[in-house]
This record gives C-alpha cells, structure tokens and sequence, in this order.
C-alpha cells in the first residue's frame, strides 16, 4: 500500500497509477469535470500535452501506444470531449492499439438524469472499446486503473475507457496501488511447431503475411533469419510495410489499397500462407477475395495473440494462439528439412524482383507535379528511422507504392482509413523522439480534420514537417463516384486556403509548391528552418491513382 494512502484523493492515486505503469505522457484537452486530475498531474512528474480537439488529443494517444506498446492515455471531459475523443477509440480497436481514455462524468447523485454533459459511456463505447467501466468508488481506483492497462495489452490489443464522475475524484482513497501490468506472452507448443515444420517441408510455394502489433525489433531479426533459412517470400498486411526491411532479399511487398497485381496472384498461388500476428482484415485479404470464405484454397497457418480471431474469418488448416514475440522465438528453432523442394532461391528472388519492379521508378502523371517523383525523392532523402505517418485518402497510394520503409515502426498509419490521422500522430512521435526526423503527409480535405494540431506543434516547438498534398478535391470519393455515377460530381470539390500562409500565420514555416522541381528546395528550406512546417503541394486531381486518371475511371464505367 502507498505510504501517502491516508491522505490521497481518489485523482491522486489514478495519478500515481501512471507511473507506477511506466507513464511519462499524457495528450488531454482540459475541462472542469476532471479538475482534481489535472491538479494532481501538476506536479507528478508526467508531461502534458494540450490539444486543440479531443479527436486529436485520443488520435496522439493511439499513435503513442501504437509506437510503444504500452497504452497511451488521453484524458477528456465528459458528454462533448468524449464524442470528439471518440475517433481516436475508433482508431486503436480497428488498428489493435493498447489505450486508456479516462473521461470525465457528472457527479454520481445527477446520473440518470440527462444532466448536463452526462453520457452512458458503456452503451457509446461498449461497441468500440474492450471494456468500459466507470469507478465510483475511490477505495477502488487502483484496482480499475490497473485493470485498464491489463485489459489494453491482453490477447489483441485494444482500448478502455474509464468513466470519471466528478464528485468522486477529490474524495480521499484507501485504494491500495496496482502492480506494474505485463502483457501475457502466450506460446505455441512444440507440437505446432513440429506441425507447422512439416507443412514446410512439403510446401513448394510458401509465403509469410506479418501485421499486427506487439512485435519487438529482436522478433522480426528471427523473423527475417527463418523466412531466409526457409526460402520463404515476406509481405506485409496493410500499413505495417514497417514490420520487414523493404530492400530484404525476402521481402515480397505490402498487401493492401492497390497492392501489387503480381504479389497479389502469388498468395493467391501459395500452397501455404503463414499469417503472423495480422488479422487478415478487409483491406490484407483485397476485399475478402484472396482466400477462400471459409475455408483457404491452401494450407493456412494463422499465429495470433488473440484466440477469438483465430476462425473469425478463415479456418485455419493449423491456429496458434502465440504472441508475436513468442511465436519469432519459436520459428527461430525450426531447422529447414532436406527433402525441401528445390524452389527456393527462384521463387524468392523472383518475389523481391516484383517488388523492386513495382516501386522503383516514377509514373507519368496529369500536371506539373508528380507526387510519384516526390515520394521517390523523400525515400531517398529521408533517413531510414525517419517516421512517416498519415491519414486516409488516395495520396496515400504513392506512399503505399514508392516510399520504401526500411526500420521497425517508421510507419505510422491507421488500419482503418481514418481521415486527420497524420498531423497528431506525427506530434505524438515528435513528443516521443525529440532528435527523429517525422513527417506527416496529408491530403487536402484530410489535413483539415485536425489541422489545427498543427498549433500544438507550435506551442510546444516540435518540429514536425507537413506535406499537404492538395488536389481540391475528396479524392477518394471522387473516384468512387466517377465509377458508379460518371460525369456527375457531387460534394466532392473542396475550396481550400493557402496551407503555407497558414502555417506561419501559426508561427511555423510554410512553402507552396506547385511544380515538381520545387518541392526538394522546399522541404530542405523548412528542415533549416528549424520550426514545424507545412509544405502546400497543388497537384491536379485528373491523376487520381498512380495508375489512372478520372477521365479513364469516367470513360470505362460509361463504356460498361
């Protein structure tokens, strides 16, 4: 029990439940519901950051979980600052990203009365967050508090919002402290290994799928050495490009939006997939089609922390249920047969040629910007811990495509396509890695989601660097509707202001580039400037993929 226990609040002992859990950063927006919080954040040591929207606030805590591996915590008030916090929630159950919400609640004698602000947390949350709670009692803070950040790092990783009410947080606490919370590393058994072994001794085209969370750089080096051992081409589930080195003899390419044609029909050609710590979701399986529903057209292994997501979708010819560090250190003690079939050195280097093939050079594109050549450009200028992190929206497709992520956790993306995404996560790493370079690239309609983040970045002179990508239009949806209704453009064009004057209007850097040529002087100029920065890129929206134009969408829906 905490020496202080006789005279602690109930706020100060969630307080000190932080750092006995190893907190160091908190993201919030301030509001008077959990006044005793803020007041016992005062002096404890924990660094705050003040956000200018709970959106963007719940979105930084993601992408500090998401980089860590431990929650992040975001705090908000109740009834408004949880619903905008609730993207952020949204965000890390999608993407299996451990985080804790605590947000405020009316006093505990008003509840039930639609008083103001008050929300029923359970029945908004319940569908989104893995567990929902309210502690009303303050003898049992510590219990809860530590519950929380169990229940975040079990099995899948997820979030858990604790509801607040504001009577109680001031009250004194006998609640004794939690212990520091591990995440459980369940194994596989030798039997399944020995299974998994023999499958790869009779396999002639295998293939490993990683994703996920709760990988650790020393479980992808046994990762790499096993898919080297065994011959075995490597790709990577939506967004995690960031889990295997992209200039790897093995590496085969990512599978999501727009995935390589080639890379696509080779999984669909494997005779056995090995699916390490990704769900197989929507986006990684191409809209369900690559394996068959339910059972796969070939041998699937499927290793994944959580049991529950094992047979969600697919039946797996063999389900281990293993965190992805203890199932790297199992494949490291599995020994290559010799009856293997020679198919080995063709098959993977074929793999990676594919992939090379695919992102190597750039694409003719409609205007006088080529966004291929500018992601070309920051590939080759950008060290390989830089992290790059982003939104949802077409732009992304050139990431996706040319930007070759070489370092563990340099992708900082979400899983679910959340739009706003780019300019918080990027302040939260900045927060996380002062002396790393991070950059944030965002469409136009994306950006200004939570654009006005960008003023955290100021206030707390984080240097980030901007790419706004802006082509007026909700690109995505434009070309959605170009091939379901051709010709007949609605609510998606966009009148957008000067990003560049609106970063220094912030007290930052900014630079309109409008011709491809000027983007490299522009972003060297705001890398010297030492102060966060946007970079306003106007490219035209007839090139809407790195593949196709509108015209071409419009004219083959007309045709069919």
């Amino acid at each position: 029990m905490h020496a202080e226990t006789a005279t602690r609040t109930a706020a100060k002992v969630l307080v000190d439940q932080l750092r006995i859990q190893g907190v160091r950063h908190v993201f919030c927006v301030p509001g008077e519901s959990y006044l005793p919080v803020l007041d016992a954040l005062h002096d404890s040591g924990i660094a705050i950051t003040v956000c200018r929207n709970e959106g963007g606030a719940s979105m930084m805590a993601e992408a500090y979980g998401k980089q860590t591996g431990r929650p992040g915590i975001c705090f908000v008030t109740r009834g408004p600052g949880a619903t905008n916090a609730s993207g952020g929630i949204h965000i890390a159950q999608q993407d299996s990203t451990p985080m804790i919400l605590f947000v405020g609640q009316v006093e505990r004698e008003n509840r039930g009365r639609d008083a103001f602000q008050e929300m029923d947390y359970r029945a908004f949350f319940g569908g989104m967050a893995k567990w929902v709670a309210e502690v009303n009692e303050p003898d049992r803070m510590g219990e809860m508090v530590g519950r929380a950040f169990s229940t975040a790092m079990a099995g899948r990783c997820g979030p858990v919002v604790l509801s607040l009410p504001h009577d109680m947080l001031p009250l004194a606490s006998q609640s004794p402290d939690a212990p520091f919370a591990e995440a459980l590393q369940t194994a596989p058994s030798s039997e399944q290994m020995a299974e998994l072994g023999e499958l790869l001794a009779r396999s002639a085209r295998p293939l490993l799928i990683l994703g996920g969370g709760r990988w650790h750089e020393s479980a992808l080096a046994a990762v790499a050495r096993f898919a080297q051992a065994f011959g075995v081409p490597v790709c990577t589930s939506f967004r995690r490009a960031h889990l295997f080195d992209a200039l790897h003899s093995n590496y085969a390419g990512d599978l999501g939006l727009a995935a390589n044609p080639k890379l696509v029909a080779r999984v669909k050609a494997s005779d056995l997939v090995i699916a390490a710590g990704a769900r197989l979701n929507e986006l990684t399986s191409q809209g369900y089609t690559l394996f068959d529903i339910p059972v796969p057209q070939m041998k699937l292994v499927h290793a994944y922390p959580g049991a529950e997501e094992i047979g969600r979708v697919y039946r797996p010819h063999l389900g281990i249920h293993a965190a992805p560090q203890a199932f790297a250190a199992a494949l490291a003690n599995l020994k290559p047969k010799s009856h293997k079939p020679r198919h080995t050195p063709p098959d993977v280097s074929a793999a990676h040629r594919d992939y090379l093939d695919w992102s190597q050079g750039s694409l003719p594109q409609p205007g006088n910007v080529n966004l291929s050549q500018i992601m070309i450009w920051l590939r080759d200028h950008l060290p390989a811990d830089a992290i790059v992190c982003n939104g949802a929206g077409n732009y992304s497709g050139w990431i996706h495509r040319f930007y070759r992520f070489r370092n563990f956790n340099t992708q900082m993306a979400t899983v679910c396509g959340f739009m706003g995404y780019g300019v918080p996560a990027a302040v939260a790493m900045k927060t996380l890695y002062p002396q790393r370079k991070i950059v944030a690239i965002a469409g136009d309609g994306d950006f200004l989601m939570t654009g006005q983040e960008f003023a955290t970045a100021v206030q707390y002179k984080l240097p980030i660097l901007v790419v706004v990508f802006d082509n007026a239009s909700l690109g995505t949806i434009r070309m959605h509707q170009e091939r379901e209704y051709p010709g007949r453009v609605s609510a998606t064009n966009l009148i957008n202001p000067d990003f560049a004057a609106m970063a220094r209007s912030f007290g930052g850097f900014g630079a309109m580039v409008e011709k491809t040529a000027d983007f490299a002087p522009a972003f060297l100029e705001a890398e010297a400037s030492g102060l966060p920065s946007i970079i306003h890129v106007k490219f035209d929206a007839e090139g809407i993929t790195p593949t196709t134009t509108l015209s071409a969408i419009r004219k083959k829906a007309l045709e069919s």
